[in-house]
Parts: C-alpha cells; sequence; structure tokens
C-alpha cells in the first residue's frame, strides 16, 4: 500500500509511525499546550529526538466545554511554526508535519505555506477540505465524527459502530475522490471518542481489521482517551499505560499510525511490538 504526502512516499507494510501532538493553545486537555511559538517548536523538538515520525500541530483544542477561537487567532498561532519547521525537517531525516484544523479558511491560507498532511476532525462534511489538499497534493486524514466540531455530540447512540464507520469512509473517499484528491493521499481515523460510546470505542479497537478493506492507512488517536479514563477510573495525566495497551491492541489489528502525547513511551511500545511480530513472521 502507497501513501503520499507530497514529496513523501510511504509504503505499507511497514513499521507503524508514531505522530507526536504539539497544542499551541492554552487550552489542552492534558495541560500541555502552549502560546509560545518557541516552546512549541522545543516540544516538536524533543518529539523528533524521542522517534516521532510525524509532528501534529493544533491551535485550537477540541474540547467541546471551550469556545472556539477565530479563524484569523488560528491562522496566526500556526504560522510561526510552520516557518520554523523546515530547520527540524533538515535536521531529523524529513519527518511530516500534519496540521490539525477543520475549518477550510485555515487551510486555505496555511496549506500553501507548508505541512504534508491535513488531520481534519470535522467528518468532511463536504468536499472543500479535500479539494484543497489535492491542490497542494498533501495528505487528508478523514475521521470519523457526527455534526459540527467544538458541538458535545456525546448522546450519539450506534447500533453497530462497524457498519457506521464503513458507509461513512465509503462516502467520504468517492467524495474526496471526487476533486481530485487521490486515494494514496488519504488516511482513515476512526474518531476514538467523537460522538461515541464507551462500547463503541471497545469495539473498534476489537474490529479495526475491518477498516482495512478500504486499502487505507488506518490512523489510531490512542493517547489517554475517555475510554482509558472509563475503563481503567484515572485522570488524563494516568493514561499512558493504558494508552500502550491501546497501542498493543491497535498493532495487533493492522494500524499503521498511533497519534500520542508520550512520543518517547510509545515509540518504544511499536518498536518492540514491531520486532515481536517480525520475529512471529519469519
Amino acid at each position: 500500500m502507497i501513501w503520499q504526502a507530497r514529496q513523501h512516499t510511504l509504503n505499507f507494510p511497514r513499521r507503524p509511525l508514531v505522530m507526536g501532538i504539539v497544542n499551541i493553545n492554552d487550552d489542552s486537555f492534558c495541560g500541555d499546550g502552549t502560546l509560545d511559538p518557541a516552546q512549541a517548536f522545543a516540544q516538536a523538538e524533543q518529539q523528533l529526538r524521542e522517534g516521532a515520525d510525524i509532528i501534529d500541530i493544533g491551535a485550537e483544542s477540541a474540547r467541546t466545554n471551550r469556545e472556539a477561537i477565530s479563524v484569523r487567532e488560528e491562522i496566526e498561532r500556526l504560522l510561526p511554526f510552520i516557518a520554523k519547521w523546515p530547520e527540524l525537517k533538515a535536521r531529523f531525516n524529513s519527518p511530516l508535519l500534519s496540521i490539525n484544523t477543520w475549518r477550510g479558511d485555515v487551510i486555505a491560507e496555511v496549506l500553501p505555506q507548508g505541512g504534508d498532511i491535513i488531520n481534519d476532525i470535522s467528518g468532511l462534511p463536504d468536499a472543500f477540505n479535500a479539494k484543497l489538499c489535492a491542490e497542494h497534493n498533501a495528505a487528508l486524514l478523514i475521521m470519523h465524527s457526527i455534526g459540527q466540531p467544538k458541538v458535545p455530540h456525546t448522546h450519539v447512540q450506534h447500533d453497530d459502530i462497524m457498519a457506521t464507520l464503513d458507509h461513512f469512509f465509503e462516502q467520504r473517499l468517492v467524495m474526496a475522490e471526487s476533486v481530485g484528491l487521490p486515494r494514496e493521499n488519504i488516511l482513515l481515523d476512526p474518531g476514538i471518542d467523537f460522538a461515541k460510546q464507551r462500547d463503541d470505542n471497545l469495539t473498534i479497537y476489537r474490529e479495526l481489521e475491518r477498516l482495512h478493506r478500504f486499502g487505507r492507512p488506518v490512523l489510531l488517536p490512542v493517547s489517554r482517551k475517555t475510554v482509558i479514563g472509563d475503563v481503567l477510573g484515572v485522570p488524563a495525566l494516568e493514561r499512558d499505560p493504558g494508552t500502550v495497551a491501546c497501542i498493543a491492541a491497535g498493532m495487533s489489528r493492522g494500524a499503521q499510525i498511533f497519534r500520542v502525547h508520550n512520543v518517547k513511551a510509545a515509540v518504544q511500545a511499536v518498536k518492540m511490538l514491531w520486532a515481536v511480530q517480525r520475529a512471529a513472521a519469519a
């Protein structure tokens, strides 16, 4: 399977990739965000030292109990980081930069300045963001959700979450390709915790292999998720062991990318699990 993101071409199967989270905001649910561009850049640098393959920068928290920031403010938070990114790219063997945003006006302004991936949590209600990615040969991460971001959807019920995901991704892939975005540029994210109940999330981990029928890399946003807190009864900052367990579950079912806060732990877990898988295959 080939995945294309601007000048990057990756071939799967290969060792799964680790995406490190850098929050350029002051209301991250883990308290690790910063409005200081230099500090955000230093966080990214540390994550790359720890082995991150991708850095995912976001200027607006997805938390639904916080007001949305303006388009202009989101752009002004992102651009200083994007401008400095070539420094890290040159020093760390060309890692990928993911821009976590769902608003087309933001994407239209920042993507020409840089970035390899648009991490869109909107559920792609229309083709506009896909068209922008097509114009720049950027990759698009399509996440399953329902309704507008920044609005709570915890009431949503699914009769069969995997059937829901099947139908959703079928539609979104057709939509994205219809505006010129090659399938090779698309990633899929089942949207853990977004418009889902506890058992929906656990079912996704158990039956993740069903998503491979689309022939696209699957990203699991495993880090410190609410479902981990629901199962273990621990707050966000104590969920890294549960996160590693979710990585193990994801790797056993073929996930190709993991989005995490604790890059060091995730990279070590992925490398160890990959070594076990390769030894078993041999």
